[in-house]
């Protein structure tokens, strides 16, 4: 996903020394998570990063070092993207994924020496608010992304409690920034009504080559178990908490009830992984799956449950229609952009798990509706794609560099009023 880069530990003497062609920009993107980390915020951000690189800007990416990651520079970076790796912790109970430790005087010491046009925050953990108070400092032109819902996760882990605090952390953190990217329009409000200012919608797209009906595979659905004319039922994501699994219990239990040789197949890891293999001990637990893998487990599936209640997005719906698969999930974040109800896929409303199953149910019993569904799934996943995407965030990266330099504009340092 990524171009080869040039990497190094020491900020203070990343140099371009290669002049920007014309009218390109130079672009920082601060992200705490990146490819291979598996997941929806590095799997998008990667696609910005080789959207923007492509469309001949200059993109400097900072991350934190993935675990047993090499520092080698590499031979042949190409002359616009470079990388620079921070220091990173791992982060309790995802030992595979690092988030990023307080890092201002580092980036200070770097945009200093190669200063960017504009500076793109894509998390909001510790790298993220070192990024924004170093931009601030140097009065760098600076953007946010809303990708994450932390103030709602934290009712799924006994700290509901938490949601307040956690949600005046992000506010003061994204109002600070000159414009937060949402992919729905649904997000905007519910944000906006919450005191974020400067809230713009940028969708998602999906790789529909990537992620495709081709790579379906009967020796896949032997290995499950499953004959060709079994119903394959799957759930591809994080094993957590805020997934709402007891929802797709219930889905799943349903359809066992008109169809016993129905079979469920988990892909992805997470702390849940144990409590779910004693409720199903049948299921497939694929774990975590990338690449082709991932695609044949898709394209393999007959039909997807998501039954998440705190996506901001949830790239996975996109990606299983792409898969030709009819999805099934609440009717908010993605699903309520790209499903049809009815027509390729079934819209639930919000929060309501017997309808859920009853929908569930009502698609399983039914095999051809199910492949037109899924026909018209693809069909949908076709019109989303990547480029008309990338193109419409370098547009918000370009207004947030113009409003900077109107002399009217507040100073960059100067933090937005917060409600």
């Amino acid at each position: 996903m990524k171009p080869s880069a040039h990497r190094t530990d020491t900020p203070g003497i990343v140099v371009d020394s290669i002049a920007a062609p014309r009218r390109s920009l130079r672009i920082a993107c601060v992200t705490e998570t990146y490819p291979p980390e598996v997941n929806g915020v590095a799997t998008t951000m990667a696609r910005f990063v080789e959207g923007l690189h492509r469309r001949n800007h200059d993109v400097q990416l900072i991350r934190p070092r993935q675990a047993a990651e090499p520092a080698t520079v590499a031979a042949d970076a190409p002359p616009r993207f470079h990388e620079v790796l921070m220091r990173g912790l791992p982060i309790p109970k995802y030992p595979n994924l690092r988030m990023g430790v307080p890092s201002k005087r580092a980036l200070v010491r770097l945009w200093s020496t190669h200063r960017p046009d504009v500076v793109h925050i894509a998390t909001e953990g510790p790298l993220g608010w070192s990024a924004l108070q170093a931009a601030l400092h140097l009065k760098l032109p600076v953007c946010s992304d809303f990708r994450t819902n932390f103030h709602a996760y934290s009712r799924h882990y006994g700290v509901g409690w938490l949601h307040r605090p956690i949600m005046a952390y992000l506010r003061k953190f994204h109002n600070r920034t000159q414009c937060t990217m949402v992919p729905t329009e649904a997000l905007r409000r519910d944000l906006e009504s919450a005191g974020f200012r400067h809230v713009s919608v940028v969708k998602r797209g999906v790789d529909t080559e990537r992620f495709n009906p081709q790579f379906r595979s009967a020796a896949l659905r032997r290995q499950w178990g499953a004959d060709p004319d079994d119903l394959v039922v799957g759930y591809v994501g994080r094993l957590a908490a805020e997934k709402n699994f007891a929802t797709l219990n219930d889905a799943f239990e349903a359809i066992r009830r008109i169809d016993r040789r129905a079979r469920l197949v988990f892909v992805g890891e997470g702390p849940l992984r144990a409590e779910l293999q004693a409720r199903w001990p049948e299921a497939v637990f694929a774990g975590q799956q990338v690449g082709e893998a991932l695609s044949a487990h898709y394209a393999s599936l007959d039909l997807f449950l998501f039954p998440s209640l705190t996506e901001t997005f949830g790239n996975v719906t996109p990606e299983a229609m792409a898969s030709g698969l009819p999805v099934v999930a609440f009717d908010y974040a993605a699903a309520s952009q790209v499903i049809e109800h009815t027509r390729s896929g079934m819209l639930v409303p919000m929060g309501d798990a017997a309808e859920f199953a009853r929908l569930a149910a009502l698609i399983a019993s039914h095999g051809p509706r199910r492949a037109a569904m899924g026909q018209a799934a693809r069909d949908a996943a076709l019109r989303l794609g990547w480029d008309e995407v990338v193109a419409r965030f370098e547009g918000v990266l370009l207004q947030v560099i113009a409003q900077a330099d109107e002399p009217s504009q507040a100073p960059m340092g100067q933090a937005v009023p917060l409600a």
